[in-house]
């Protein structure tokens, strides 16, 4: 009996910690584009300071993320030829995650 109540906890731990994805912690900004890129004056080596739509509400992108070099091509491609993506930003920190095409 109690080996079928560890193996029902341990399912339980397993489903509720991946019901738990990275998705969930982040805010979407659908079709929006990149209306600035500047350095951060504050913290120059770890983030980028990226405008989003025409309110121009400020996000950054993290040069210490494993992605930087792909998302950093997106914004650039969106500031200078306005493409168009859904952005994924991580809640309470405002750090850009995700950008994808929009289809």
């Amino acid at each position: 009996m109690k080996a079928w109540t560890y193996l029902l906890l341990l399912f339980t731990m397993i489903t509720s910690c991946s019901s738990h994805s990275e998705s969930q912690k982040l805010t979407w900004y659908n079709n929006a584009t990149i209306n600035n890129i500047l350095e951060d004056p504050d913290k120059p080596e770890e983030v980028v300071r990226v405008a989003i739509g025409i309110s121009a509400q400020v996000f950054y992108l993290s040069k210490k993320s494993s992605d930087y070099k792909v998302l950093m091509e997106k914004v650039n491609l969106s500031f200078k030829k306005g493409n168009i993506y859904n952005i994924g930003v991580e809640s309470n920190t405002n750090i850009i995650k995700q950008i994808k095409e929009v289809k």
